[in-house]
């Protein structure tokens, strides 16, 4: 908590160079404009200093969104300073991660809210997390919409750099035929949190050391194993968050982020040993 609050009073955003000037991707759906205020997107390049509160933060601006007045979007652009692995809100934690090899390694266990299987990320692996308003686009209350939604415009943002960039299974994003990005959701009443894994110069190896094969795989995976199924994406950090940011048009500086909601979720879920190890059967008692 202390840490949190420190990096509070230091917070500075980045805004990852210059956006540039490609052209934006339009937005899909329109709506009534009387019918909800539109305000643009924000955009928040931070990375808190523990891996709670980074999982925290992320479910912070969707419950921020949830409370606004307005219609609230969010592009948030992170990533750990330390490995950890993060588990989906349902995972079971035995099946998905080799804790012995984490324990040598003294690499974290976390849980996120939304579902999907388990990750390791740390440095090389750019995050994002994305908060949409479903009053904007409604049609993203359907999951396998939000998923080809948001996928498409991510590969669409990133195949002038890298061609050979599509989607693939339900939420993946691959080049050619190699993941290099996992992704997953979490819908409420009128927000959507959309987030996943960018690998771009991530030691691959050390995935197969923590992680065991998913108890549910693509067709496309056709049974590899993680070191023959993903990849890098060969494109520099900073590339890729200039395409991201300028694809969802996200130009608005976030400087004024949740931290006491933050707070508040570390105390009360990410820093819970209850809720790491069971996730969802820990909050369903």
């Amino acid at each position: 908590m202390v840490q949190l609050l420190q990096h509070v009073d230091g917070f500075r955003a980045d805004f990852c160079g210059d956006v540039g000037t490609r052209e934006p991707l339009p937005r899909p759906w329109s709506v009534n404009p009387r019918a909800v205020t539109i305000a643009p997107m924000r955009y928040l390049d931070l990375t808190l200093p523990g891996a709670a509160e980074n999982l925290a933060l992320e479910e912070a601006l969707l419950e921020e969104a949830e409370s606004a007045d307005s219609a609230t979007e969010t592009l948030r652009l992170w990533e750990p300073a330390r490995p950890m692995v993060v588990l989906g809100r349902s995972s079971k934690i035995e099946d998905e991660v080799d804790l012995a090899a984490c324990g040598d390694l003294g690499i974290p266990v976390l849980r996120r809210v939304s579902g999907g299987a388990a990750v390791l990320t740390g440095p090389g692996c750019l995050m994002y997390a994305l908060v949409l308003s479903c009053r904007l686009r409604p049609r993203l209350r359907s999951v396998g919409q939000a998923h080809r939604f948001v996928l498409g415009a991510m590969a669409a943002a990133l195949r002038p750099l890298a061609p050979g960039v599509g989607c693939r299974g339900i939420s993946d994003l691959a080049l050619d035929q190699r993941k290099f990005s996992g992704n997953s959701l979490r819908l409420k009443r009128d927000h959507l949190l959309y987030h996943g894994t960018l690998l771009y110069d991530f030691p691959l190896e050390l995935i197969g050391r923590c992680l065991k094969a998913p108890p549910r795989q693509p067709e496309y995976r056709n049974g590899r194993s993680h070191d023959k199924f993903l990849t890098n994406l060969p494109l520099a950090r900073t590339s890729i968050c200039r395409a991201l940011v300028a694809a969802w048009e996200a130009h608005e500086l976030c400087a004024d982020w949740p931290w006491q909601r933050t707070a508040r979720l570390v105390t009360e879920r990410y820093s819970r040993r209850g809720w790491n190890e069971e996730g969802r059967r820990c909050t369903d008692r």
